[in-house]
């Protein structure tokens, strides 16, 4: 088997972003309520980011797409949770 550095760092980034899900989930059964931890948007991040350089790699426009496109709304979620714990942030 030939070492292919793409589709381990294709295969890292889809444990990335699924391992979001798995820390939702714990969080919010710790919590007795349904939790979205800051981890879930980085790990969405760090996931998407090295899936878009994957799906460039493999020149996959619907894949780039759908990457592209969640990207922007992590890090917009990311934003206004900052906005939201930031003392000098106006309300």
């Amino acid at each position: 088997m030939v070492f292919d550095a793409w589709k381990w760092l294709g295969l890292a980034a889809q444990v990335v972003f699924a391992s979001r899900f798995a820390v939702q989930w714990l969080v919010s059964e710790a919590r007795g309520q349904s939790v979205i931890p800051t981890y879930f948007w980085w790990a969405s991040i760090l996931g998407a980011a090295a899936l878009l350089a994957y799906a460039i790699h493999i020149h996959d426009p619907v894949f780039i797409l759908g990457q592209s496109f969640g990207m922007l709304v992590y890090v917009r979620n990311l934003t206004l949770r900052r906005q939201r714990t930031d003392p000098q942030t106006t309300t």
